[in-house]
């Protein structure tokens, strides 16, 4: 699949603290931009790596995804190629996205990540002119915003998943902070997990006190749950409510990378 003429291409990380379903809501915007047309790379990079899972491959597809070799480095001063590591290294998934990924540990002992965090910097840099969008699911935490570089420093915008606790929405004020000094221009974030009003109600009102902006709310869908628990979300019909609410943080996306496009110019 080609890029689409005119459509704004988007790098975009995805990041929050662990539990809060950040690689559930990766899945779901990224075939949801797939649907939308869109040429979707979806990078995981999580050393134990599940976004496959999220995208509609069984366990065994998603182990036998290769990693990207952690020598390469993509652009200057490297001699890989991004269209030439997506094609070896990328696997279509059932969602409709191509699936990296980057990292993975699977022996005690396997030594520091830091390369795989640099593969994906550099990609991140390329120009990546056949993808519309690249979608990156960090690792939980913050230290991909504090490594050498920051790994997600090439980014267009980031996108903070908070669940309706005031520990979630720490995360995303400290993470837009880390985000201002790294020069990454946009920081969004959206509610997951939303129960009731007042859980739609709290992501509004702290955030709004952090000086996060909200894209939308995602309320808890038992089906998308349970698919957590068993078959792939990426293969699960989500529940009208939730789609719109996808709708709704993409066009929030979308909107934002184009008003930081145009800031730039």
């Amino acid at each position: 699949m080609t890029a689409v003429a005119g459509q704004i291409r988007l790098k975009l990380g995805v990041v929050g603290k662990g539990g809060v379903g950040k690689t559930t809501v990766s899945g779901l915007l990224a075939r949801a931009y797939a649907q939308r047309g869109r040429h979707v790379v979806a990078i995981d990079t999580d050393s134990n790596p599940n976004l496959g899972l999220s995208l509609g491959l069984s366990l065994a597809e998603t182990e036998a995804v290769p990693v990207l070799p952690r020598s390469a480095v993509v652009g200057s001063g490297g001699s890989a190629r991004a269209t030439d590591l997506i094609a070896e290294y990328g696997r279509q998934t059932p969602a409709g996205p191509t699936l990296l990924s980057a990292i993975k540990v699977a022996v005690a002992g396997a030594g520091c990540t830091c390369s795989g965090h640099a593969t994906v910097r550099s990609l991140l840099a390329d120009a990546l002119e056949e993808v519309d969008l690249t979608l990156v699911d960090m690792e939980a935490g913050l230290e991909h915003l504090s490594r050498s570089g920051g790994t997600l420093a090439y980014a267009d915008l980031l996108l903070v998943v908070c669940e309706p606790t005031r520990k979630s929405v720490l995360t995303a004020a400290r993470t837009a902070a880390l985000a201002a000094e790294l020069g990454i221009p946009e920081v969004l974030a959206v509610g997951n997990k939303a129960r009731t009003g007042e859980d739609v109600a709290f992501f509004a009102e702290a955030l709004s006190a952090e000086r996060v902006d909200l894209a939308g709310v995602l309320p808890y869908d038992a089906a998308v749950a349970a698919a957590d628990r068993g078959t792939a979300v990426g293969l699960t019909p989500v529940a009208p409510e939730v789609q719109r609410a996808l709708d709704e943080v993409m066009d929030a996306l979308d909107a934002a990378h184009a008003r930081a496009g145009a800031l730039s110019r």
